[in-house]
C-alpha cells in the first residue's frame, strides 16, 4: 500500500502482512473477510478503581465505552469479536460491573464468538463473563496478543498509541492506531484511557524506525500521518 505523509479519509484501510482491515474511527479493526472486529484497552471501570484510591472521576466510563461498543457491532455486524486485553481496569473490575453493563456485554455476545485476551491489569479473568479467555489468538497469518513483541503479523494494545500533529498552527494530540504494514499497535478503545505518545522509545522498540503510519481519529475522519510528521 502506498500513501501519502497526509491523507484523510471516512476510515483508512490498514493492511498488516497482506491482510486488509478497516480501521473504525472509534479506533476499532474490522477484518472483513473473517468478518472479525477488534478492540483493545477498553479499561471498564477505571472509574470505580480510582474511587477507590480517593481519586474522583465521573462514574460513567463503563457506560460511554460499552455505548461506543455497541455502535460499532451495530455498523460492522461481526460474527467474532477479539478484545486484546486490559478489558477491565483492575483485577476485580469484572465484580463492580452493574447489572445492566453486564446485561449489555451478555447482549454483544449473543449469536458471535467473543474472545477475551488476558492482559497486564486483567490476567485472571472469571469464566462468568460468556466468551473465551485466551493469552493470544492465531487467525492466518495475524496474531492477536495485548502485550506487542514487534514480530511479524502482529495486532497488539497496551500501549495506548497516541500522535501529537501541528495543524492550522495549533497542536493537537490523540489516539492512533500505529501501523508499518506487517505490525500494528492499536488505541485504547475505552473512554478514560490515557495514551502513550508514538514518538516515545517503546514504539521505536516496535518498529525499529519512524517508517510507520499513525491512522489518528479525529472528530469526523481518520488522519493518516507518518510517524515521521508527527512529534
Amino acid at each position: 500500500m502506498t500513501e501519502s505523509a497526509v491523507s484523510i479519509a471516512s476510515h483508512s484501510a490498514v493492511i498488516v502482512a497482506g491482510v486488509d482491515f478497516v480501521a473504525d474511527l472509534s479506533g476499532a479493526l474490522f477484518w472483513e473477510d473473517e468478518r472479525l472486529l477488534v478492540v483493545s484497552d477498553l479499561h471498564l471501570e477505571k472509574g470505580s478503581s480510582f474511587a477507590m484510591r480517593g481519586v474522583l472521576l465521573p462514574p460513567y466510563d463503563t457506560i460511554a465505552t460499552l455505548g461506543r461498543l455497541g455502535a460499532v457491532l451495530a455498523r460492522h455486524d461481526p460474527r467474532m469479536v477479539i478484545a486484546l486485553g486490559d478489558s477491565f481496569h483492575d483485577r476485580d473490575a469484572h465484580g463492580r460491573l452493574s447489572a445492566p453493563d453486564r446485561d449489555t456485554i451478555a447482549a454483544f455476545q449473543l449469536r458471535r464468538d467473543w474472545i477475551w485476551i488476558s492482559g497486564n491489569h486483567d490476567p485472571a479473568l472469571p469464566s462468568d463473563l460468556g466468551g473465551v479467555v485466551a493469552t493470544e489468538v492465531a487467525i492466518g497469518p495475524i496474531a492477536f496478543r495485548h502485550e506487542p513483541t514487534g514480530a511479524s503479523g502482529e495486532i497488539a494494545g497496551h500501549l495506548h498509541p497516541k500522535a501529537r500533529v501541528s495543524t492550522r498552527g495549533r497542536s493537537m494530540e490523540r489516539r492512533c492506531f500505529a501501523c508499518d504494514g506487517e505490525r500494528a499497535v492499536m488505541p485504547a478503545f475505552g473512554a478514560f484511557a490515557g495514551g502513550l505518545n508514538i514518538r516515545d522509545a517503546a514504539f521505536a522498540k516496535i518498529f525499529q524506525t519512524l517508517g510507520f503510519m499513525a491512522h489518528v481519529l479525529g472528530d469526523n475522519r481518520l488522519h493518516s500521518i507518518a510517524a515521521s510528521r508527527c512529534y
